[in-house]
């Protein structure tokens, strides 16, 4: 009978032992012939430089040996709390793990986060308690603690005594019922108890002194389970490296079926299959069921991912804390630093590696110091040169306490799409969760999809400080598609911004990350570390004594955290303990400090727009978040309570959606209800005014454009009623939700318009397509060109005015028109655009924000020296790219060049 095969993770809190008891466990397996320590930086495991230089395991490695009743895959992992992103990984492929808890330091607060890692994904669990050898507490007194901190299923390993056996009996009902009937407990009952995580073994021994490894090794090898397989091929991404050739490494693990060499994996070709132990590795060519392996040739490949019938994992239990800014050397560019973060982020991908185009700066997230120190050393000896780090800030979260419907729509020229979302407070630490109520009848089942994926395909941005949101419940609810105009990526869009609007419409609130704290002190420093912790906004619980010693439990913001371990050192005079782990996110202690200090303003963030794009007299324009239930194809649900949620709220969206919905989808027009004409189109008269401008500004834009006065029709879905009331009821709708908000958001100041000018025939000549087709025919090349512009400005909500040369025909007054939705001038005899652009420019400065698109140099000057914001041809034509990008295509070209 073959032996089973397991594949084993190892944990700890750090200094626990953990790197010596998995060089314990090779030794008597007989993987390696002697014994190495890590005082002696000769372990088998810990190979990297900087992890002998430290003391500490930084990478996770795998080895092999082959115990009496098994053969195991031991994964070892990092024990200090700044690395426990890779101890996460390695659980995706364990089929059980080993925690060691230090007899010397009990349960410490990372001994508790790794727990709830553990239960989190399932990992049946044996515990060894280390250090037995110089420990002043018994064994009795450990076990109970492990019991109390840990769960009550923690047995010692042996199951020999009587007291142990009523102990197991205890643990399940199937147990005790066992043990009533036949006063024992057979070992098949207790692989199955091990394995659904009722039992967890427990051994008491010394790794250095080679106590308690035969045994524990015994117990793996008689209780520990093998995950199920699959038949068809299967494969989990947990890990990726690079070998010291520079050879990029994908390590994941065989969950069915054989992997060899040469074989496609999402159309990338395996050229290498290697079975690592420690350092050394075998290159083999095919690798069977439960194997864990190194894969060359995947270039695509990332932690987390699954291939085969293996889908991808669910997103990190753990996520750093704190945000750094990255500072290159003078001699590298910022460019290039960005490039190598992002290596290390394949590897890492906790680092959250970002890039600020505005500012073209390199941000990356941390855990913490030690793991800040590491980084900086690996980046020297990976890239050849020294970065330095600003100051860390913290990362908030944010989340919201109400139900929501969010809206987004997305109609600029020849697109469409309407999303509608209900946004719920989801369970606290529970992360995003989505759910789907909308019915086909309303949306085709291929958009409802689109709209799934779009909401889990990023990190949703909030609007108090513009962190990413959590603890919410997205359940799609309903939409809207066009069967001529409707594409993949207008749902994106859609789907973004009404995310974004739900989110304006919700109560929002501020999260911080919190530590778990243990301390201990001498007694006589009891009331000194609780009045710190009232200090530091914590909490703290009653301290547990024991030996004239006691022992605090209690969480604290990590903002307010600071340097309090070398404080606790210099007060206690180095008798002091202190150990810190992730807690989760709470309500931020002081939310209105932090919002203000950001100066986060959700509606200058293009990224994440709260608007919604409607469509009107050929041309898209935006409308803001407050308006968009008035103006949304579908209308919201009239919900009766101010808070509605579970099964309640699905079955108002099925009665609401079904009573209106539309029998014929053929055209926008025939899509709308009656219910939905009387919200949508208020059509008591025509529209004489710029929307949103002050007086004086309005008197400027007439002046030179004229009114705007365009018949309403009766049957027109996409005109807005400026009227007076309708006015009124909007600044109202204002007020009450600041007013609702006033104490976690600050009322904004009226933005001042925002106005483009672009210098056309500049573009013109700057932009490859336009210019080869100026020299065919230039009126076409104009067309394109305000073509692009029109549908760029219903993108952006800005004011736009396309200036072309018209200064050389004979009596040439000049014309000024509107097209679609900007505003096109064509100068008068004797004056050349430029004239035009810098008398423009002059005219406005102070009373709006104000851009102009321009690659003549002295141009730029003139209009910096008006306050203008210069922008070249070639920077306008990757602006209106991204944006085209986004869900939008440029009339008449797919495609452009500089």
């Amino acid at each position: 009978m073959s032996k089973k095969k397991i594949v084993l993770g190892i944990l700890a809190h750090v200094d626990a032992g953990k790197t010596t008891l998995s060089e314990a466990m090779l030794y008597s397996c007989k993987t390696i012939r002697s014994l190495g320590r890590v005082d002696h930086r000769d372990t088998f495991l810990d190979t990297d430089e900087i992890e002998r230089e430290r003391g500490i395991t930084v990478l996770s490695k795998e080895a092999r040996l082959s115990a009496p009743l098994c053969d195991i895959t031991l994964l070892d992992t990092p024990g200090h709390v700044d690395f426990s992103a890779e101890t996460e990984r390695t659980l995706m492929v364990a089929d059980a793990a080993i925690l060691l808890v230090s007899a010397i330091d009990g349960v410490q607060s990372h001994t508790r986060t790794l727990w709830r890692l553990l239960n989190e994904y399932k990992i049946p669990c044996f515990i060894f308690v280390n250090k037995m050898d110089i420990a002043s507490r018994s064994e009795e007194d450990l076990l109970d603690e492990l019991k109390t901190e840990l769960s009550d299923g923690c047995v010692r390993g042996s199951f020999s005594g009587e007291k142990e056996l009523e102990e197991l009996a205890l643990c399940s009902e199937q147990l005790l019922e066992e043990y009533s009937l036949k006063h024992s407990i057979s070992e098949e009952s207790l692989e199955k108890a091990v394995s659904k995580r009722e039992v967890f073994p427990v051994v008491f021994g010394s790794a250095l002194k080679q106590q308690g490894v035969d045994e524990l090794l015994d117990v793996i090898g008689r209780l520990a389970l093998p995950v199920s397989f699959s038949k068809e091929f299967g494969a989990r991404v947990y890990k990726i490296s690079r070998d010291k050739s520079g050879n990029r490494l994908t390590h994941l693990r065989i969950m069915g079926g054989e992997l060899a060499n040469r074989q496609e994996l999402n159309d990338e070709k395996v050229t290498g299959i290697r079975i690592y132990n420690g350092e050394k590795f075998e290159a083999v060519t095919t690798a069977g069921t439960g194997e864990v392996v190194c894969v060359l040739g995947l270039t695509n490949s990332r932690v987390r991912m699954g291939y085969g019938v293996c889908e991808e994992e669910r997103p990190a239990y753990l996520a750093p804390v704190l945000s750094y800014r990255v500072n290159p050397p003078s001699d590298v560019s910022a460019v290039v630093l960005f490039e190598d973060m992002k290596l290390l982020e394949e590897e890492d991908p906790s680092l959250s590696v970002e890039w600020l185009d505005e500012v073209k700066e390199v941000h990356l997230s941390l855990m913490g110091a030690v793991q800040l120190e590491v980084i900086t050393e690996r980046i020297k000896s990976r890239f050849g040169f020294v970065v330095t780090f600003d100051s860390g800030r913290i990362l908030y979260k944010e989340t919201i306490t109400n139900t929501v419907e969010g809206i987004g729509h997305f109609e600029p020229l020849r697109h469409y799409a309407e999303a509608h979302i209900l946004l719920s407070p989801g369970d606290e630490g529970s992360g995003i969760t989505i759910d789907n109520e909308c019915s086909v009848d309303e949306l085709g089942r291929q958009y409802q999809k689109l709209i799934l994926t779009h909401i889990g395909e990023r990190e949703h941005r909030g609007v108090l400080t513009g962190s990413p949101v959590t603890d919410i419940h997205f359940t799609v609810i309903g939409g809207r598609s066009h069967n001529k105009h409707t594409e993949g990526g207008d749902f994106r869009q859609a789907v973004y911004r009404a995310i974004r609007q739900g989110l304006r419409k919700a109560k929002s609130v501020l999260l911080e990350p919190y530590y778990e704290v243990t301390l201990t002190i001498p007694m006589d420093y009891v009331g000194r570390a609780m009045t710190d912790f009232s200090k530091m906004n914590g909490h703290i619980e009653a301290p547990i004594i024991e030996d004239n010693n006691a022992t605090l439990y209690g969480e604290v913001p990590v903002s307010c955290v600071g340097d309090y371990a070398r404080e606790v050192a210099a007060y206690t005079g180095g008798s002091g303990r202190i150990s810190f782990s992730l807690g989760g996110y709470r309500p931020c202690h002081n939310a209105s400090e932090v919002i203000e200090q950001r100066g986060y303003d959700p509606e200058a963030d293009l990224r994440n727009p709260t608007s919604s794009v409607f469509c009107g007299h050929g041309a898209g324009f935006q409308v803001p978040w407050y308006e968009v239930d008035d103006m949304a194809h579908v209308p919201p649900i009239d919900y009766d309570d101010p808070v509605i949620d579970g099964e309640h709220v699905r079955e108002v969206i099925r009665a609401a959606r079904q009573e209106a919905m539309p029998a014929d989808e053929s055209e926008i027009g025939q899509m709308l209800t009656k219910k939905e004409r009387k919200n949508v189109s208020r059509v008591l008269g025509s529209y004489t005014g710029y929307t949103g401008m002050d007086a004086e500004l309005e008197a400027i834009f007439v002046r030179e454009f004229g009114p705007i006065a365009s018949p309403i029709r009766d049957n027109d879905i996409s005109v807005r009623d400026y009227d007076s009331e309708k006015q009124k009821r909007q600044q109202d709708a204002r007020d009450d939700y600041f007013s609702s908000h006033k104490n976690a958001v600050k009322k904004p100041e009226k933005p001042k318009e925002k106005v483009l000018i672009v210098d056309g025939y500049n573009v013109i000549f700057a932009w490859k397509d336009t210019k080869e087709l100026a020299k065919k025919n230039m009126d076409g090349a104009r067309g394109v060109l305000l073509d692009a512009v029109s549908n760029y400005a219903g993108y952006t909500g800005e004011r736009v005015i396309v200036v072309f040369d018209a200064y050389l025909r004979r009596d040439n007054p000049g014309v000024k028109e509107i097209y679609n939705n900007i505003n096109v001038v064509y100068t008068k005899q004797d004056e050349t655009a430029d004239a035009y652009i810098e008398k423009t420019a002059h005219e406005l400065s102070g009373k709006v924000q104000l851009r102009v698109v321009t690659s003549d140099r002295n141009e730029q000057d003139v209009v910096m020296g008006s306050g203008a914001l210069r922008m070249s041809s070639a920077e306008f034509y990757e602006e209106v790219k991204r944006v085209s990008k986004q869900g939008m295509e440029a009339p008449g070209s797919g495609r452009w060049e500089v």
